[in-house]
This record gives C-alpha cells, sequence and structure tokens, in this order.
C-alpha cells in the first residue's frame, strides 16, 4: 500500500494521475499548505524540501516501506515498480521520456509556477515580472507544441512525461495563455481529459481547493514559504 502526502496542486496532480493509471492502491494523507503541514517535522522526515508530493511505499525495497520525494523521482519509480508508463529497456524510446519528464521538472512547471504566482497571486502587480513569466510560459508552451505536432503523447506513447506535464496546463487564464495560439497541445489535452485515470487522478482533493482562494496574509506567506 502507498501512503500519499498530498495537496490539490499540479504537483499533487501528478501522482494521483499515475497511482489511478497504475492501479496502485494508495492511502490519501493531506498537507494543509495554508495552515503549514509541510513543515511539520513528520512530514519533513519524508519531504526535507518541505514540498508534496511524497510518498512512502509501505511494499518498498525488499518488503521494507521506502520514502520518496520530488514528482520526477516518484513517476520513475511507480514506472519502474509496475513495468508500466515508461520503456523498462534502455533505449531511445525511454531515452525521449526521460527528456521530456526533465523538461517539464526544469522548466514547464517551474516557469509556469511564477507565471500563475505573479499574475494571480502576488499582491504588488510587478509588470516586468509579469512580462517575463508571461512571455516563458508562452515560450515552453511553443516548444510543446512543436514535440507533439504528428504525435499521440508527448513521447509517442502515453507515458510519465504526459503525466508531469498535463496538470501543469490547468490554469491557461493565470499563466496569459490562449491554448487556440498551440493547437497541437489544445489537442492533446482533449485526448488526456478523455482518460477516465487523468479525470479521476485531478478530482482527487478537490473538496480541498475552495480554501486557497481567500488565505490571509499569514497562511498566504505559509502557502509560499515564506515564513
Amino acid at each position: 500500500m502507498i501512503a500519499l502526502y498530498y495537496a490539490p496542486t499540479p504537483n499533487g496532480h501528478k501522482i494521483t494521475i499515475a497511482l489511478e493509471e497504475l492501479g496502485l492502491p494508495y492511502t490519501l494523507h493531506r498537507i494543509n499548505l495554508g495552515k503549514g503541514d509541510q513543515f511539520d517535522p513528520d512530514f519533513l522526515a519524508i519531504s526535507p524540501n518541505n514540498k508534496i508530493p511524497a510518498i512512502v511505499d509501505h511494499d518498498g525495497f525488499d518488503g521494507k516501506p521506502v520514502s520518496i520525494f520530488e514528482t520526477g523521482a516518484i513517476l520513475i519509480y511507480l514506472a519502474e515498480k509496475t513495468g508500466k508508463l515508461m520503456p523498462t529497456e534502455v533505449g531511445p524510446e525511454r531515452k525521449t521520456v526521460l527528456e521530456w519528464l526533465m523538461w517539464q521538472m526544469g522548466g514547464f512547471g517551474p516557469m509556469l509556477g511564477q507565471a500563475h504566482h505573479f499574475n494571480y497571486y502576488a499582491t504588488d502587480r510587478i509588470d516586468y515580472a509579469m512580462e517575463r513569466y508571461s512571455n516563458e510560459a508562452n515560450r515552453l508552451y511553443g516548444v510543446l507544441d512543436r514535440q507533439l505536432a504528428g504525435k499521440s503523447f508527448v513521447a509517442g506513447a502515453y507515458s510519465i512525461a504526459d503525466i508531469a506535464i498535463f496538470p501543469w496546463t490547468r490554469s491557461l487564464d493565470r499563466q496569459s495563455v490562449d491554448i487556440d495560439d498551440y493547437p497541437h497541445v489544445k489537442s492533446w489535452r482533449i485526448r488526456m481529459f478523455d482518460r477516465p485515470a487523468v479525470l479521476a487522478g485531478m478530482k482527487v482533493g478537490a473538496e480541498f481547493r475552495e480554501e486557497l482562494k481567500d488565505l490571509n496574509e499569514e497562511q498566504w506567506k505559509k502557502l509560499f514559504g515564506m515564513n
């Protein structure tokens, strides 16, 4: 059984989608970011960077529990554990999946997160930051659009690369992105939404989301790791 420490963010959704796709049983442990649960010593013991998500696989290495943090590491672990969602043999197909997984982790997620932050959350409207990160978000959507040309999924076959990228396309308006400018991404998003496991994974923890809209100043600071 896998214990998932979770909040309903794009990074959290990556893992719920993967678990639903793989049919792995899991228990959900809510990490309330507004209340600062991410700084609790018990959580830091499994996620030392105080970020969600993290997992504990109670049937881990040699039947002993193993904890894993960082979404890329979790996705690779789950794919290797099951032999699904990523080629098992070293070769061009596996290489491509890993390239686009790392692309998401190093660029698409962080830069879209900054666009989202400055366009929506930031109490001070900083034109330079809004323009910089909105432009970078659109550049990255262009990179993804070109990769998807002539393909159903990012690496050809459906994989953890798609699962990692997709949740970050949820809030297009807050990223200053017009999806009609990226027709291949638009079609891919429809294919993703058509997958029952993707919908199921995105719905996990939906009851937690409303509270993120009206955080007070103290909760806002905790959410963004400012205290």
